[in-house]
């Protein structure tokens, strides 16, 4: 399944072993070594709502990644936005203690994935249906799909100085996400699990924790090269800003449980860019 055109001059094609620390997570050998890390992870979700793997891309493959994500930065498309924590329309009817009214903001600059070049770590990485097969295990789905959009398939945001990711639920079941660069001062990651459920919105906490409550909000960092898996459907969560000159830059890995899922044209000018619908 390819994510577009490539722009990137190719270089040497690194192996997987050169990209993944085998060592510290055997998930390509079967039986019991991969079993032992996808029962850790399947733990770590049930308890906590997301699964860190530290170290998870070797540190010269992450560096290489940041490296061409630098380069193509130029190309990257800049959202400054306000909306609710449902990403869904803002109207004058909804009551005043809903915290579907709640504006917040989000500022950032995405990099599609049509841009990287096919010998990049990221793409290759990607591409290896061997994550795959972990991540479905891990999630215990009966199918799992790398993303068709030539943008949004697996994308790198990078957050500069001010820039934030404001409180949301996300609309897909979990999230997948490589550290590449962290920030100096802020940008932490901050997330209360499961504060609503399926039949249950919990508007009272929701509204709580958007107007400051800090009880409940737990905290994740992350090291260039961590692998991190967050149930975001249920679980409120956000980057708060980032201060100083140093970016926070991590990529996105997109799955989906059909194949051929894509961003609506609309979603796609909305986080890439109007040209790219």
């Amino acid at each position: 399944m390819t994510g577009g055109n490539v722009t990137m001059p190719d270089h040497d094609r690194l192996d997987l072993t050169e990209i993944v620390d085998f060592d510290r997570y055997p998930i390509a050998e079967p039986g019991r070594p991969a079993s032992r890390i996808v029962g850790r992870c399947r733990a770590e979700l049930a308890e906590d709502g997301a699964c860190q793997l530290d170290g998870f891309m070797r540190p010269a493959a992450a560096q290489a990644v940041l490296d061409e994500a630098e380069m193509l930065s130029s190309k990257a498309f800049r959202t400054d936005a306000t909306h609710n924590a449902y990403f869904t329309k803002v109207t004058a009817g909804i009551p005043a203690r809903d915290p579907r009214g709640v504006r917040l903001h989000t500022s950032k600059r995405a990099l599609g994935y049509k841009y990287w070049g096919a010998s990049s770590p990221l793409r290759i990485l990607y591409q290896w249906d061997g994550l795959v097969t972990f991540l479905k295990d891990v999630l215990e789905l009966q199918g799992l799909y790398r993303d068709a959009d030539p943008m949004g398939a697996c994308s790198v945001m990078f957050h500069d100085d001010g820039d934030e990711l404001g409180w949301h639920f996300d609309n897909s079941e979990f999230a997948v996400t490589l550290m590449l660069q962290d920030c100096v001062e802020g940008g932490e990651f901050e997330y209360v699990p499961a504060i609503r459920a399926a039949d249950d919105e919990n508007f009272a906490a929701v509204r709580a924790v958007l107007e400051g409550a800090r009880e409940p909000v737990r905290s994740l960092r992350a090291d260039p090269g961590t692998l991190t898996l967050f149930r975001g459907r249920y679980s409120l969560h956000r980057v708060t800003p980032v201060r100083g000159t140093t970016a926070r830059v991590n990529a996105v890995l997109a799955y989906a449980s059909t194949a051929g899922h894509r961003l609506t044209p609309l979603n796609r000018r909305l986080f890439y860019g109007p040209d790219e619908d």
